[in-house]
C-alpha cells in the first residue's frame, strides 16, 4: 500500500478552507467535503499532511462500512470490519506520515449522528477489541470517562446514517493541540481556526500583520508559522496577556506589546492585514477604548490599514459589528458563518471602502 486515503476533521464551517490548504500544499487531491471533515487521496503521502494548520486532525482512512443502523446487533458489522482491517500496511503508512513507530497501546474515540440504541462506548468497545488483536496491543477503553494512555494508536469511528468510517490518527496527539501553546488564557482561540483566519487574510511575503487583540498570542504564532516573511505584531491592553503571548511565541520573530486598541501606536496607513478576535463581552470582557465606546475600534482599524488592507475578524452578532464597521469606511467582502463550542460566529474579511474612479472629462 503506497498511495493512501487521508480524512482532515475541521470545525464546522472551514471545510473549504482546508481543502484549499490541501490543494495548495501539494498534499493530495481533494475528494470530498463533508460535515467537519475533508477526504483527500495522496499517491505519496509523507510528513507534510501533519503540517496542516487549519485542520483539527489528520487520519488514514481504514474502511467505511454501510447497513449500519439502530440496533446494538449493527455493532457487530463494525466489529468484523474492525477485525479485517490492513492493519499492518495502514501502520506502514502512518510511520511514513511521520506517526511514532512503536506504539504501546490501543484506543478508540466514537461519535455518531441521530438516536441509536447504543452508546459511543459501545462503539468504541466493539471495534477496540478486534483491533487491539490485530495490532497485538493492549486495548484501553475510554468509557467511564477514563482518559487512555499517551502515545497510543488511536483510532477514529464516526457513524452518520448507515455509514461507518474507521480511521486511524497520523500524530500522537490531536493536530490542534499546538506545542507552543504553553500558557492558555480564557478566549485562547482554537489554532486551527486562528490558522484559518491567517490563511482567509491571504498573506503575502513581507506583508505587515498585526493582531491589536492578541491574548495568548494564538493569530500572531499562527501567522508566523504559516509565512515565515511576515512582520507581526501582537498588542493586547492586558499585560498578563501580552506576557503569555510572549511565553508562547518564543522564537517565533512576533514583535509583542502593551497598547490599547483604541490608540495603537502603529503609524496611518501603514498595515497590510489586521486578523484578531476582539473581546465582544463574551469570554473576555472589553476593556479600555472599547469598553467605553466600540465605535473607536472601527475607526482605529481603519486608520492603521493601508487603502490596499484587509482585516479578518471573528464577530459574534455580525450583523451589529458591521454596520458600526461600515460607518468607519470599512465593508465587508466575505462571511464565513461557523461553529464553535456551541457558538455560531462569523468569520469576516473586511477592506476599506475604495473612493470611485475620476471619469476623464468630455469633450
Amino acid at each position: 500500500m503506497t498511495a493512501a486515503r487521508l480524512v482532515a476533521r475541521t470545525i464546522r464551517g472551514i471545510e473549504p478552507v482546508v481543502a484549499e490548504e490541501i490543494r495548495c500544499g501539494g498534499l493530495g487531491r481533494v475528494e470530498h467535503l463533508g460535515h467537519r471533515e475533508v477526504w483527500f487521496r495522496c499517491a505519496a503521502p509523507g510528513p507534510a499532511v501533519l503540517g496542516l494548520r487549519c485542520a483539527d486532525d489528520v487520519f488514514l482512512v481504514g474502511a467505511t462500512v454501510t447497513g449500519i443502523g439502530r440496533s446494538r446487533a449493527d455493532l457487530r458489522l463494525l466489529a468484523r470490519a474492525a477485525g479485517e482491517l490492513p492493519v499492518r500496511p495502514l501502520l506502514a503508512l502512518r510511520r511514513r506520515c511521520g506517526g511514532a513507530a512503536a506504539p504501546g497501546s490501543v484506543d478508540v474515540s466514537a461519535s455518531f449522528l441521530g438516536r441509536r440504541n447504543y452508546t459511543r462506548y459501545d462503539i468504541e468497545d466493539a471495534v477496540g477489541e478486534p483491533l487491539a488483536a490485530g495490532t497485538g496491543l493492549p486495548y484501553r477503553s475510554r468509557r467511564g470517562g477514563v482518559a487512555p494512555p499517551p502515545g497510543g494508536l488511536s483510532w477514529r469511528v464516526t457513524v452518520a446514517d448507515d455509514r461507518a468510517v474507521l480511521a486511524l490518527r497520523i500524530g500522537a496527539r490531536p493536530a490542534h493541540r499546538r506545542d507552543y501553546r504553553r500558557i492558555s488564557r480564557p478566549g485562547s482561540l482554537h489554532p486551527p481556526l486562528a490558522g484559518a483566519l491567517v490563511r482567509l487574510a491571504r498573506p503575502v511575503n513581507g506583508a505587515r500583520l498585526l493582531d491589536p487583540f492578541c491574548g495568548a498570542g494564538t493569530i500572531p504564532i499562527e501567522a508566523a508559522l504559516t509565512e515565515h516573511t511576515l512582520s507581526i505584531v501582537g498588542y493586547d491592553r492586558d499585560p498578563a496577556a501580552v506576557a503569555a503571548a510572549t511565553a508562547n511565541g518564543a522564537g517565533t520573530g512576533v514583535g509583542w506589546a502593551v497598547a490599547d486598541a483604541g490608540r495603537l501606536p502603529v503609524p496611518t496607513g501603514t498595515v497590510d492585514m489586521v486578523v484578531s478576535n476582539p473581546p465582544w463581552n463574551r469570554q473576555v470582557p472589553p476593556s479600555g477604548t472599547l469598553a467605553r465606546n466600540p465605535r473607536w475600534f472601527w475607526r482605529e482599524l481603519r486608520r492603521v490599514l493601508r487603502p490596499d488592507g484587509t482585516t479578518v475578524l471573528l464577530l459574534p452578532d455580525p450583523d451589529r459589528h458591521l454596520a458600526e464597521a461600515a460607518r468607519a469606511g470599512l465593508v465587508p467582502r466575505e462571511r464565513r458563518p461557523v461553529s464553535l463550542s456551541g457558538t455560531h460566529p462569523e468569520i469576516v474579511r473586511l477592506e476599506p471602502v475604495r473612493p470611485p474612479r475620476e471619469c476623464p472629462p468630455e469633450f
